[in-house]
């Protein structure tokens, strides 16, 4: 009698039926199909190795080297501290002994750093860095495994610096990681120190006598008022170029003689056969944009764009009332900017007079329709101007789209007859714009009522002041006195337009 033995089989859903010696036939060739193949892999996998490292003998020998130093350190690590403080391994990231290396690792300037004395030579201190997030203990061992690994962690972050900056990144990379695998912190080491170096590197600055201006500081050629930021620089001519902030701590790297270079070195340069004095005079007849594009030519060019009487001249011209309460307000901006005369003008808010501030306003409406299945949309779009006077008078015009801004702009005037103009006074209060009693000219003085708008000043970039943004609009009844609130739905805010034809600060 024949054993036979079935199996279900999943593809037709029914038992299939074969001998049993043919099935142990089945199973076997399976298994040895199955074994052959992951000696294949196996084969593979060691082939893949080898020619890798036959190909990269370097990762071998990094990595043989990496085991050999980590077993070094935790040998020495077991024997120098056999009963680790808990707390100490708790807090602290890394371990880190400064009697070797510099204190401008270990006490950055930026900070007051309070550090407790030891009472005991084994014992650690804490360092409290306030730039840093993790503790730094320092233990006072003179042979501590931890501080040359610290230091030479520091010098090959500083070569993969060195190496990146000029291009080869693959070196780079591999001293980063070899550098924070001596040491996590090597990066906050690293630049603890180069901060320091650079404060160090900072002259200490020469406060003179300036009679009136008690926070400014008058310098030598480079140095800079760590206190305040204001470097007034003296040169031969006598006469002080002030700057600030970041500008002042790149004039502060500027060599003592400056001169204009010419574009080809075997042709002279007109301009160095000019004296400074006639240089300055030409620049006090420009206005602030081309002084600037001029500034941007050469280091000597930004020098001498510095200078305080350019800049004393456009802030006394600008800033009057009723840009600011009073005339003798100007004397205590000047003050509180260190007589930095371009300061001043740049950062101390102020309305432009050689242009317009055009608001540009749209919104859609329903239009009618002959069929029910057709929807017509109109994009209305309209303008608001406001132009202010040294005077303090302001004109407003509301004009649609039939009214062009460059049919607008040229008589855009105070006798200009037109609908939708109104005249009014302003007044600047810091960054804000109060203007009030704005009305129709041609119904004044019979007018029942009268319009007031508080707008706030912003600038965008620095020194242009070019927005206007709408905080309020109100009616003034002027029998009864009421005020009323006006809703504005589809208002933008004002962007200034210049045009030449305006005149400016006079």
């Amino acid at each position: 009698m024949k054993i036979v033995s079935y199996w279900w089989d999943l593809n037709v859903d029914k038992p299939c039926y074969c001998r049993a010696s043919n099935l142990r036939r089945v199973l076997l060739i399976n298994l040895n199909l199955h074994v052959r193949q992951e000696q294949s892999a196996q084969e593979s996998r060691m082939a893949a190795q080898v020619h890798l490292e036959a190909e990269l003998p370097d990762l071998v020998r990094f990595r043989e080297e990496w085991k050999e130093e980590v077993r070094q350190r935790r040998a020495a690590s077991q024997q120098a501290h056999p009963e680790p403080d808990s707390q100490t391994h708790r807090h602290a990231p890394s371990l880190i002994d400064t009697s070797q290396f510099p204190a401008s690792i270990t006490a950055p300037a930026s900070s007051n750093i309070p550090v407790q004395p030891s009472s005991q030579p084994d014992s650690h201190s804490r360092v409290a860095a306030s730039n840093s997030n993790a503790s730094v203990h320092t233990f006072n061992s003179p042979d501590s495994h931890n501080s040359s690994a610290l230091t030479r962690a520091v010098g090959i972050y500083r070569s993969a610096v060195r190496h990146e900056q000029d291009g080869l990144l693959d070196e780079a990379l591999k001293l980063y990681s070899q550098a924070f695998r001596l040491e996590p912190n090597a990066d906050r080491a690293y630049f603890l120190e180069e901060r320091r170096s650079r404060q160090l590197a900072t002259p200490v600055p020469l406060v003179e006598d300036l009679g009136s201006l008690p926070n400014a500081t008058c310098t030598g050629k480079g140095n800079v008022n760590a206190a305040h930021g204001t470097t007034i620089i003296r040169t031969a001519t006598k006469e002080k170029y002030c700057a600030s902030g970041v500008l002042a701590k790149v004039i502060a790297n500027f060599p003592a003689d400056l001169a204009f270079t010419p574009e080809d070195e075997r042709e002279g340069a007109a301009l160095n056969a000019i004296p400074d004095e006639l240089l300055l005079h030409i620049l006090r007849s420009l206005d602030t944009t081309t002084i600037e594009r001029f500034a941007v030519v050469c280091r000597k060019a930004r020098v001498l764009t510095l200078d305080s009487s350019i800049w004393r001249d456009f802030v006394y011209m600008a800033y009057k009332p009723p840009q600011i309460p009073d005339a003798d307000s100007v004397e205590t901006i000047i003050k509180r900017f260190n007589a930095n005369y371009r300061q001043t003008y740049i950062e101390q808010p102020r309305l432009r007079f050689d242009g317009v501030y055009i608001s540009v306003c749209h919104y859609v409406r329903r239009g009618a329709s002959d069929y029910a299945w057709v929807n017509n949309m109109h994009l209305i779009r309209y303008h608001r101007y406001l132009r202010f006077f040294a005077d303090g008078i302001v004109l407003s015009l509301l004009a649609n789209e039939e009214h062009t801004p460059q049919s607008v702009i040229p008589v855009l005037k105070p006798s200009l007859q037109m609908k939708g103009v109104h005249v009014g006074s302003w007044q600047l209060d810091g960054s804000l714009v109060r203007i009030s009693n704005l009305h129709a000219p041609q119904d004044y003085p019979r007018s029942r009522y009268h319009f007031q708008m508080t707008l706030a000043l912003h600038s965008k970039p620095l020194g242009r002041w070019n927005r206007l943004e709408i905080l309020s609009y109100e009616s003034i009844s002027v029998e009864e006195g009421e005020v009323v609130p006006c809703v504005l739905k589809h208002e933008r805010p004002y962007w200034f337009s210049k045009v030449k034809s305006y005149s400016g600060y006079h």
